[in-house]
């Protein structure tokens, strides 16, 4: 039975910007200034070359209740405040120009708070250049004698170079040599002695495994971010932009020719690489070129004067070198003309601006802006990388903010894979700075965690070795050859004179053959002696392979096993690794969980004591409340009380006026019962009634022959106090002798409010008809009280009737109010139950005057 057949495994796809997935954390390296003045308070202490501590200062703690709090950071390396420009060059930088020269790109840049030493760091002083000089000096060390001539490669828009042959170069430079203002620097300019000291590097720098087979190019571009705008300082421009001429009145001059910058956009190549569309590159060809077109562009650059630094940096710069490398063709002399071919790394120098805190700064206006501006792009880098950390960490794949901000978009590439990625952490020992050197150590930790794919190796061209000297060396063997015939013919005796002038001449043939057969033996001696020297060193040689055999055998498998020991251990490592970042990770988040559970537990107690002193003021208002509703309670209950006595005062006083009503009733039934019979007349018609009754007289007029009487007044039984009468202007003027007199009284029709203020008393004059029809006078009469609400109320105490009879009786007259008979029958009065059953009622007080009502029933009709 034949083997199943396996399917050929796929090869594993090798994604952008990585080699089978292996990953570099990015290099973070620490640098510590020294102290302006040896007497000032230090909070940064150097504890070994990879670790630094913080110490909390003196008037930090008194602010914090004493806290005092030592907290240490490591990095890659920490350089203390006595390092060397050289030193930190040798470790940081040296190995990022290496990779630029074998085709890898490389990224730089300093970090730190404002007067930090970033800028010196990067560019140097008068006498100790930095790493820009250093490392411009590296490249043209290595390459120097392998650049191509200016104008072979020219640059395109696009991110990319094109390849001109010798002829068109040469051209472009005679083209640009016969312009009036040429751009390109010229390597005859003279050294500009404003930093001639920095480019002039003591020591010897130089790459190792330089490819000789191959002529380079550079070519430098100088760009800064400011306020989020991408600006050219190598662009041309008749009046410096930066920096304008200012009038008297602190406003720019206009003038023509004046031409603002114009800020750069970023764009993405062919091979998604994030670049500065329009950005000026330039071609040099030594250090002093280069740093030349650097110091043109520096002195563009923003600066200001703040608080906290003198010449404090306004913007990010980024000084790019580019180095493009293309092959020799087969025969060594001319660059092989194959744009496929050329190979271009880039090395980012970037001096970051300084964070800072506009509290210490005492920044206003432009600077104010500006230092928003710094702080938003830090803290945007500062949010990529903990979104990378995160990413790699737990395996998350949240999008980086790299497009938040100019300075992320423009370097996604290199934390994607594109090359190396390097930060120098600057930090200002003093104790003023202690807390934005705390924030700058935070950031750095983070960074420290994020791991960036390894480049990919450049294909190498096919071409062979060597092309270059290749027609300038001989063949190897046959020269080797002659040079030992020489040396070995040297070693032989001299021959003796071979001229012959005599024919008998027996001497000088003999001498020959002599020297000859002497010489014949000492080669046959010498190759003996050669072969056995040949065996021997054979044998020795054979000895020397079997013993290097075995120990290289031995050695090989030591290695073997010290390989699986340090695989394991690494292994191990990168567990307990995985496994410490884990935990720290917890940590950070049940920190956070518990500062987040503190500040809910903290605003929590704040409403609970808010909801208390609520209650606490709910409970005081319900007592007032109460106190006040209990009051109220009193106060109404007095009132209904007195309103209560009133009302009962009132009802009895009706009740009398009812009695005295029915008493009236009986005694007129009495009357009538005990009055004589007389005949019945006719009951007259109701016109007759009614003319009767119209015709008949309010009151009996006194005899005519009568003697006039004297008015006499009736005295009010409370004649004491003051009254007011009350007579309304419906009343009848009686004709009495008795009327009714109340002394200092006032008279009103209609009772009002000032009136019942100045008296005591109260009296109402009434009159109503009584059962008789003679006109009754009552007195009503009364107590006025003070209310509560300031008003005058009246209580009726007492009734005086005034009444006039006629000494005669009279006949009972129908009234005009009483029903009709159905069938239209007139009735009569004759008998006592009809006579009875009418009466006149009125209740005090009314403004309707007399009525009539009828209580009896119809008397049924006779048959």
């Amino acid at each position: 039975m034949k083997p199943a057949r396996t399917k050929t495994p796929r090869k594993p796809v090798v994604k952008k910007g990585s080699q089978t997935n292996l990953k570099d954390p990015v290099g973070v390296y620490c640098r510590v200034r020294p102290l302006s003045f040896p007497d000032q308070e230090c909070c940064i202490e150097v504890i070994n070359n990879t670790t630094v501590q913080l110490h909390t200062p003196e008037g930090y703690r008194l602010n914090r209740n004493g806290d005092y709090k030592e907290i240490q950071y490591s990095f890659k390396r920490v350089f203390g405040p006595h390092t060397t420009q050289k030193e930190l060059f040798d470790v940081v930088a040296n190995p990022l120009v290496d990779d630029l020269i074998h085709g890898k790109n490389g990224l730089l840049f300093t970090y730190g708070v404002t007067g930090s030493g970033k800028t010196h760091t990067m560019t140097g002083s008068l006498g100790e250049g930095g790493l820009l000089p250093r490392c411009l000096d590296m490249i043209f060390n290595s390459i120097g004698s392998f650049q191509a001539k200016r104008y072979v490669f020219k640059s395109n828009d696009r991110n990319s170079m094109d390849i001109q042959c010798e002829v068109d170069a040469l051209l472009e430079r005679q083209r640009r040599e016969a312009m009036p203002n040429p751009k390109t620097p010229s390597g005859k300019r003279q050294i500009d002695p404003e930093f001639a000291d920095m480019i002039n590097v003591q020591e010897f720098c130089k790459a190792e495994e330089v490819d000789e087979d191959s002529v380079y190019g550079v070519f430098v571009s100088y760009i800064e971010i400011y306020n989020n705008y991408i600006y050219d300082l190598l662009e041309e421009v008749p009046f410096d932009p930066i920096k304008p001429k200012w009038n008297s009145c602190s406003t720019p001059m206009r003038n023509a020719d004046f031409v603002p910058p114009q800020s750069k956009v970023l764009r993405e190549d062919k091979n998604h690489n994030m670049y500065v569309a329009g950005c000026t590159e330039v071609e040099v060809k030594s250090i002093e070129e280069a740093f030349d077109v650097f110091w043109r562009g520096q002195k563009k650059r923003r600066i200001a004067n703040t608080h906290l630094n003198r010449e404090s940096s306004r913007s990010h710069s980024v000084f790019n070198i580019k180095l493009v490398q293309a092959p020799l063709d087969a025969t060594g002399d001319n660059v092989l003309q194959e744009k496929e071919q050329i190979t271009i790394s880039q090395l980012s120098l970037v001096d970051l601006a300084g964070s800072e805190r506009t509290n210490r700064t005492k920044a206003e206006g432009n600077r104010l802006r500006e230092a928003g501006n710094i702080n938003q792009s830090l803290m945007t880098l500062r949010t990529c990388m903990e979104v990378l950390r995160e990413n790699q960490m737990y395996g998350t794949n949240k999008m980086v903010p790299y497009r938040d901000s100019k300075l992320t978009h423009l370097f996604k590439n290199y934390f994607d894979g594109e090359g190396k990625v390097r930060m120098i952490v600057c930090v200002n020992p003093k104790a003023e700075d202690y807390e934005e050197s705390l924030q700058v150590m935070r950031f750095a930790e983070v960074t420290q965690e994020v791991e960036v794919a390894r480049p990919v190796d450049k294909a190498i061209c096919g071409l062979t070795p060597g092309r270059r000297y290749r027609q300038h060396t001989r063949a190897g063997p046959v020269g080797d050859e002659l040079l030992v015939t020489e040396v070995v013919l040297q070693s032989f005796p001299p021959l003796p004179s071979c001229e012959i002038l005599d024919i008998n001449d027996e001497q000088t043939l003999p001498r020959l053959i002599e020297a000859l057969e002497k010489r014949h033996q000492l080669r046959q001696r010498m190759i003996d002696e050669f072969n056995k020297q040949a065996v021997t060193f054979k044998a020795m040689l054979q000895e020397f392979d079997s013993g290097a055999l075995n120990k290289e055998n031995y050695i090989q498998g030591k290695l073997n096993e010290k390989e699986k020991v340090i695989s394991g251990q690494k292994l191990e490592i990168e567990r307990l690794e995985k496994k410490n970042k884990t935990l720290e990770y917890k940590i950070e988040i049940l920190e956070k969980t518990t500062t987040i559970f503190e500040e809910d537990k903290r605003n929590l107690q704040q409403e609970l004591d808010a909801q208390n002193q609520k209650l606490q003021r709910q409970f005081s208002d319900k007592c007032r409340l109460e106190a006040r509703l209990q009051d109220m309670v009193m106060e109404t209950t007095m009132k209904w009380e007195k309103e209560c006595e009133r009302r009962v005062a009132a009802k009895q006083l009706e009740m009398q006026n009812k009695l005295w009503v029915k008493d009236e009733k009986l005694k007129q039934l009495k009357a009538i019962v005990t009055e004589p019979k007389t005949e019945k007349p006719e009951r007259p018609s109701r016109e007759r009634d009614r003319e009767k009754s119209t015709q008949r007289p309010v009151a009996p007029s006194p005899a005519p022959n009568a003697p006039p009487l004297r008015l006499r007044h009736r005295r009010s039984r409370s004649a004491g106090d003051r009254w007011v009468d009350h007579k309304p202007a419906c009343n009848v003027q009686t004709e009495t002798v008795m009327q009714p007199h109340v002394p200092h009284a006032i008279t009103v029709s209609v009772p009002n409010e000032k009136a019942l203020a100045k008296c005591e008393k109260y009296m109402l004059t009434h009159q109503e008809l009584a059962s008789d029809g003679e006109i009754e006078t009552k007195l009503i009469k009364g107590d006025v009280y003070k209310t509560r609400g300031g008003g005058q109320s009246v209580q009726f105490t007492d009734i005086e009737t005034l009444k006039q009879e006629s000494p005669t009786g009279r006949k009972r007259r129908s009234s005009s109010a009483a029903p009709a008979q159905p069938d239209g029958a007139e009735s009569e009065w004759t008998d006592v139950e009809t006579r009875c059953s009418v009466a006149v009622e009125m209740r005090a007080g009314s403004q309707l005057g007399p009525g009539y009502q009828h209580h009896a029933q119809p008397k049924r009709k006779k048959p």
